[in-house]
């Protein structure tokens, strides 16, 4: 899944293509997004500002998170994909007749006929795996999904996933202070598939990190999905936000280029 117009550094492409859509490489996470006419307002924003994938989930805010994607536009609209997640709500939630009712519920809540990318939240310890991505196939193989993903996964659980339907995506805890899927990045990049770290930058910090933010004259924040973006081509970092001034703050990140020397001080 490579990115078709690409940055002046030639390893680090400014955007990926997801199906049918080429995106940017900085999304929108929405795990606190409630359903207000503000919050619809700012999603379109986020669009208009150049996000091109939306990540969301059955469980985020009760449903509310869904359902302002879905008060603000179809997840088919113009070349931006809505990424959700079912099956994370607790032992059983992986269970085929659970999994089914939620895919159905997250259609409801975002309007939509069908879903961009559909991630299996994480593993179920009470159903095979096997079994709750068969459910999800069923889905993509009617059309009602186009892209399938993982999420909370180990690459043997991957592969497992690999065996019952095609993986475009895969979801981990990742940053520059979380570092433990780093063979799972690797991965990923090996098999062209596209790395998606959640809490990109939750507790990122220290003194480094403020040293190369001043000599870019930028944040802290920014420099670390700068870190993320160089890390992989196949990385695609979705920091939360509801405030459209730290979104384009965020999205400004893609332009900025680290030297070999930051990178590594950071790595």
């Amino acid at each position: 899944m490579n990115g078709g117009n690409v940055s002046a550094v030639p390893d680090r492409p400014m955007k990926l293509r997801l199906g049918d859509a080429e995106v940017a490489r900085i999304g929108l996470g929405t795990n606190r997004l409630t359903n207000t006419a503000a919050n619809v307002a700012f999603v379109k924003e986020a669009v208009a500002a150049g996000v091109g994938m939306i990540d969301t989930a059955y469980t985020y805010t009760g449903g509310q998170s869904e359902q302002t994607i879905g008060a603000a536009g179809s997840s088919a609209r113009d070349g931006w994909v809505v990424a959700t997640k079912g099956g994370g709500s607790g032992p059983g939630s992986g269970n085929p007749e659970i999994l089914q009712a939620e895919i159905e519920e997250s259609l409801r809540r975002l309007c939509a006929d069908s879903i961009g990318l559909y991630y299996l939240h994480r593993p179920d310890p009470e159903t095979p795996l096997e079994e709750s991505l068969g459910t999800i196939k069923q889905y993509r193989d009617g059309g009602k999904i186009r892209l399938v993903g993982v999420s909370n996964v180990s690459i043997d659980e991957i592969e497992r996933a690999r065996g019952v339907v095609p993986i475009a995506a895969v979801q981990n805890h990742y940053s520059l202070s979380e570092r433990k899927h780093e063979a799972v990045v690797d991965y990923c990049e090996r098999e062209n598939i596209v790395f998606v770290p959640y809490f990109p930058l939750r507790d990122v910090g220290g003194h480094a990190l403020a040293e190369i933010a001043a000599r870019h004259g930028a944040t802290p924040p920014q420099i670390a999905l700068a870190w993320l973006l160089r890390r992989s081509p196949v990385m695609f970092p979705i920091p939360g936000t509801l405030s459209l001034e730290h979104l384009k703050e965020n999205l400004a990140a893609l332009k900025i280029e680290l030297t070999d020397e930051e990178f590594e001080t950071l790595r």
